[in-house]
């Protein structure tokens, strides 16, 4: 991580949380809400597959040490998967999702940013 600044450090993190977050997302729909379309489904189960195989390759390319990142990682998945969330599913987060959210949040910071 020295070798990067921290703006592409986030950068790679956002973009990897994206890519996983709508892939889940697309094979979400896929799986529930196109009964009886069968192109229509595996289009998207493609689609799906596409951006999930995007995020592995993408984040495991990163020319960071993943170790040193995963604290900040699951923090930036968790406000994704929540943007996303409303994005595709027009659901916005209970009060027990941001509650625990921000612990999430939390303890990725105390993970990636504390320095024994």
């Amino acid at each position: 991580m020295q070798s990067l600044g921290t703006l592409q450090v986030i950068g790679f993190l956002i973009a990897a949380t994206v890519l996983e977050a709508s892939g889940d997302a697309t094979i979400r729909i896929a799986l529930h809400g196109y009964s009886g379309m069968a192109p229509a489904r595996v289009g998207l189960f493609l689609v799906g597959a596409v951006l999930l195989f995007s995020y592995g390759t993408f984040l495991n390319l990163a020319p960071l040490e993943f170790r040193d990142v995963v604290g900040l990682y699951i923090a930036t998945l968790f406000i994704v998967w929540q943007i996303i969330n409303f994005a595709f599913f027009k659901t916005l987060p209970t009060l027990p999702t941001l509650v625990g959210g921000t612990l999430i949040v939390i303890g990725g910071a105390v993970v990636s940013l504390w320095k024994a």
